[in-house]
């Protein structure tokens, strides 16, 4: 075979070697490597000692665990749940190209651009139970102040609402532009026949924007998974681990307790989590989405 043939057929894998060592090195590797962690006893400074299924066996046998686990489930169905909801009613309201509209959707989208550790610091202000506006504003009304975030039943809710006031303008923009991709002539026909307010919505707007809303909700899904920065600045995972979720958690085990391989089983269970709602969410909704 000669030297140009061998070239041409080598020539796709030369292609795609690049994304492939990208993909083993950044993706591939730290997965395995932190899925073989978490068989070890390792304070990393110290040699690793091997444990077996130790780590797992701690992990699903504690309590703490299982409220983080609890409050990972919670933060992540409160802040989907209210992101979408709000982003498709906003995005419905703001839907014709008008001045103020476009105002609206630059203010709401503002939030997505400022980083989310001075997001936080800002509302940490707000929230403050003696000093905070939040409270200020009630006491006008004669209401006792809350505790935003250090009350239990209330900090949880308070770190989603931060992360819904940054992220639903962003959705919001993604919404518009699926709902102006949708073709006129759908409304037109619909007119003609006489249909309702509601049955234009859930048949012809809801349907045709079932896949930018399939991408969306899982989308954030995992973005909720990641919650950090929020609960790191206002919180600490309080009070009472309240507010600790899995994300933190393994920062915690690892970088405060030198625990890397209990943190590595944390990230372990998360990761499993977050591919098995990822494959049930396809499985269950994929066929309800409306591809044209």
């Amino acid at each position: 075979m000669s030297s140009k043939g061998t070239l041409r057929r080598m020539l796709p894998y030369m292609m795609v070697a690049p994304a492939v060592l990208i993909l083993v090195t950044f993706y591939i590797y730290p997965i395995g490597y932190n899925i073989y962690l978490s068989f070890f006893s390792w304070n990393m400074r110290g040699p690793m000692k091997f444990v077996g299924l130790k780590n797992y066996t701690e992990l699903f046998t504690s309590r703490d665990f299982g409220q983080t686990l609890m409050n990972t489930i919670w933060y992540t169905v409160m802040d989907v749940s209210l992101v979408m909801v709000l982003a498709l009613l906003l995005a419905l309201f703001l839907r014709k190209n008008t001045v103020v509209n476009r105002f609206i959707q630059t203010i709401s989208f503002t939030p997505n651009i400022i980083s989310l550790v001075s997001v936080s610091l800002i509302w940490m202000w707000l929230m403050n139970s003696d000093k905070g506006l939040f409270n200020y504003i009630l006491s006008l009304f004669g209401v006792d102040p809350v505790g935003w975030l250090t009350d239990k039943r209330m900090a949880l809710l308070s770190i989603v609402l931060v992360s819904v006031w940054k992220s639903v303008g962003f959705n919001v923009l993604i919404i518009l532009s699926a709902l102006g991709s949708i073709p006129p002539y759908l409304y037109e026909a619909a007119a003609l026949d006489r249909a309702s307010k509601s049955s234009v919505f859930f048949q012809i707007t809801l349907k045709m924007i079932s896949p930018t809303l399939f991408f969306l909700v899982l989308m954030n899904i995992i973005s909720s998974f990641q919650a950090f920065e929020t609960i790191s600045v206002m919180t600490n995972g309080g009070p009472s681990n309240a507010t600790n979720t899995l994300i933190y958690s393994i920062y915690k085990q690892s970088s405060e307790y030198y625990r890397v391989g209990y943190a590595s089983a944390i990230a372990v269970v998360l990761m499993a989590m977050v591919g098995l709602i990822t494959l049930v969410y396809f499985k269950v909704l994929n066929k309800r989405v409306h591809y044209r």
